[in-house]
């Protein structure tokens, strides 16, 4: 399953450089891994009332060419990897057909209370988490 979240960059993420600083990127992806949960199903809520979580354990970004102000920019998210307790994503940053970054972000199913990563539970281990 792949999905697309759509965002008009807005002026204020802009550095002095009048393109989109490097750390709202994450803002990016991160709202567009949250839309990927939701878009299959995955009742985030629920998980976290059940004392789990999903941290992300790590990301890598390759920032390809800058994105502007009040660009129309899309973030594409996929699963590539996914284990018992664990898997990865991959995401990309368009403006239209041109690349603007690409990302790989492991994530980490989690007992909130510890921090330890734990097996997934049946009900939140969804055929949308699986390459």
């Amino acid at each position: 399953m792949r999905t697309e979240y759509s965002l008009r960059v807005r002026n204020y993420e802009c550095d002095i450089y009048g393109h989109v600083n490097n750390a709202n990127y994450l803002n990016y992806l991160e709202t567009a891994r949250y839309e990927y949960l939701r878009d299959i199903d995955f009742d985030f809520a629920a998980a976290t009332k059940a004392g789990y979580g999903v941290f992300v354990a790590r990301v890598e970004i390759d920032y390809k060419t800058p994105a502007m102000m009040d660009d129309v920019i899309s973030v594409s998210t996929w699963p590539v990897k996914k284990g018992a307790v664990s898997g990865t994503l991959a995401q990309e940053i368009r403006r239209g057909e041109t690349l603007i970054a690409k990302a790989v972000v492991t994530w980490a199913f989690v007992d909130a209370k510890t921090g330890s990563p734990t097996k997934i539970p049946a009900e939140w281990d969804l055929p949308g988490l699986r390459p």
